[in-house]
């Protein structure tokens, strides 16, 4: 499974920032388990609508695109609807890619 992560917005919208990139083959095996149950959960958990929307100017939107067996996901989402399991999969991202 390869998961891509993708932001953008925020206050520096006009900055491009490259796609944080996981391969579950690279990850010890509890890390790619995990990796397999929060994108499962996220695929599961319908996104939240936003509470009002175009109040967060700064907002980011993230997109997760998840390639199984050649088949993507995309997920989207962002700081002003985000899903609780879409919030966890995004934290576990964040900071593995900031670990490597």
């Amino acid at each position: 499974m390869k998961v891509t992560l993708t932001t953008h917005g925020g206050l520096t919208a006009g900055i491009r920032r490259p796609p944080s990139i996981v391969e579950s083959s690279a990850l010890s095996e509890p890390a790619a388990a995990e990796l397999t149950r929060l994108v499962a959960a996220a695929k599961g958990d319908p996104a939240v609508k936003a509470v009002k929307p175009g109040r967060a100017r700064d907002a980011m939107t993230y997109t997760i695109t998840v390639e199984e067996d050649g088949q993507p996901t995309v997920l989207r989402q962002s700081d002003t609807a985000i899903s609780p399991a879409f919030a966890a999969l995004l934290t576990w991202l964040q900071r593995h890619c900031a670990a490597t």
